[in-house]
């Protein structure tokens, strides 16, 4: 049987997920947690194979912390269910050690077979998606770009389009104030922007937030 965490912020998402595989044959949700702060605590009660999780659980504020996790839970695979759009998210995350990406408007059948596969070892991301990073290889540099920014970026990128200030990310992110304000700058960089207003619209327009 595998034995799942869910980690997410909402008691519907919760209650349809466990109503789900609640009589499933292989899968069984034992544990499941509204805060990143929770996560910690089963993990190192309980036995969990995999954890799915939220990028946008409260008490989350970095792919670092995730990648944390990873590390000092080696047993546990990470399966991310998001709304955050996959084209962005789903690459960075893997390649921060997580074992695959479903979106949130999937279906519980996709997220079931997402958990069996990730199981069994392979490393589960949307088959269009895998389409879309191909063709996005064969885009002029100026239709990539933004595909090159790093997890600390979007993730700074994410929070000035919450409209938070740098000091506020600064102390989210536990960095220094002056360090956010240059991978502001290489924001505005990278996307051809001069003002963050311009850098936020075009933020949305490319689907990074």
């Amino acid at each position: 049987m595998i034995k799942v965490c869910l980690a997410d912020n909402y008691p519907v998402v919760h209650f349809g997920i466990k109503s789900y595989f609640k009589d499933h044959s292989s899968i069984s949700i034992v544990a499941n947690v509204g805060n990143f702060s929770m996560v910690k605590d089963v993990l190192s009660d309980k036995e969990i194979d995999i954890l799915i999780l939220d990028l946008d659980l409260d008490g989350l504020s970095s792919i670092y912390e995730v990648k944390a996790l990873i590390k000092n839970f080696p047993k546990t695979k990470i399966l991310i269910f998001s709304n955050y759009a996959e084209q962005l998210y789903a690459p960075n995350a893997i390649k921060a050690g997580v074992s695959g990406y479903v979106h949130k408007t999937s279906k519980l059948e996709g997220l079931g077979n997402a958990i069996m596969r990730v199981s069994q070892g392979s490393i589960v991301m949307n088959e269009t998606l895998k389409k879309n990073l191909a063709a996005i290889a064969k885009q002029n540099k100026s239709e990539r770009l933004y595909r090159k920014l790093s997890n600390r970026e979007i993730e700074v990128l994410r929070y000035l389009s919450d409209g938070k200030k740098n000091n506020e990310i600064a102390q989210i992110l536990t960095l220094n104030e002056k360090t956010i304000s240059t991978y502001k700058l290489r924001l505005l960089q990278k996307l051809n922007v001069t003002n963050l207003v311009d850098l936020v619209n075009k933020a949305k327009t490319l689907e990074i937030v």
